[in-house]
């Protein structure tokens, strides 16, 4: 069967291409991550008239972190010039303008399934379940380009809940010959946790709180990061080499230094360099 093809350049945003949706979208509240309070639907005080963000360069400086480690993987574009066939929320009528607000958090949930599908098949040791996972990649993909009417209507958790037993399947795959309590911390509490130079090595993190963990010089070869929030974590020289299911939003919201290795799909954070 021939791949479905997904470009992973898609699954990325793409302000250039999109009419500033999250930062209207989404709502925030004043805490450590944003400054101010903002409603759903709501554009932010920030968002100039060509729908960039007039604080960019010091997000992190004037209490907008949250800002900086969001990314929508590729929804912003994507509603904004297919679903809605590059309409401007500021120019259609209120009624529409609510619908694509409506229909953003779907396809940003869409789009991130997208992104464990299309790693999925590059991992060769998951090859047995690669043919569902391309017809998995080829529904969700369908799924993204519904209209805003059948976006509306869709069971976004039910279809979660689909994809995500064939990304069990894939991890379970991919960690065989994992041993012992301490590979599995699906979901665990690690908040603050001291595991400087740990060795978790194709351990199952799924979901696990690493909140603020130190992670310093830890073994995280090949080890299953989907859903692991990793805010504030210490990655400063982890070996994250072959760890899979790992988002750039997840490593942007760690903290980490030269010496981290990191997979080849993320990127080394700029503020890591800058010590932020």
């Amino acid at each position: 069967m021939e791949d479905h093809i997904v470009d992973r350049a898609d699954l990325r945003g793409d302000c250039e291409r999109c009419f500033g949706l999250c930062c209207v979208a989404l709502p925030f509240a004043a805490a450590t991550d944003f400054a101010i309070d903002k409603a759903a639907g709501t554009p932010c005080p920030n968002l100039r008239g060509d729908h960039r963000c007039g604080i960019h360069a010091k997000l992190r400086q004037t209490g907008f972190t949250g800002c900086t480690v969001y990314d929508c993987f590729g929804a912003g574009q994507k509603v904004s010039q297919i679903t809605f066939g590059g309409r401007d929320w500021r120019t259609v009528p209120q009624a529409e303008s609510r619908r694509m607000f409506d229909v953003f958090p779907v396809v940003r949930q869409l789009q991130e399934l997208l992104w464990y599908l299309t790693e999925a098949l590059t991992l060769s040791a998951a090859a047995p379940v690669h043919p569902a996972v391309r017809e998995a990649l080829r529904a969700t993909d369908a799924l993204t380009r519904g209209t805003s009417e059948e976006l509306g209507a869709l069971d976004v958790g039910a279809h979660r809940q689909e994809v995500n037993a064939l990304l069990r399947r894939t991890s379970e795959l991919m960690r065989a010959g994992a041993k012992g309590k301490k590979k599995d911390r699906r979901g665990a509490d690690l908040m603050g946790a001291r595991l400087k130079g740990a060795d978790l090595s194709r351990a199952n993190l799924r979901g696990a709180y690493l909140i603020a963990a130190d992670l310093t010089g830890a073994d995280l070869r090949g080890a299953d990061l989907i859903g692991a929030d990793l805010r504030d974590a210490d990655l400063t020289d982890a070996d994250l080499t072959g760890a899979f299911f790992l988002t750039q939003p997840q490593v942007n919201a760690a903290r980490g230094s030269e010496g981290t290795r990191l997979p080849g799909s993320v990127v080394r954070p700029v503020h890591w360099a800058a010590g932020l």
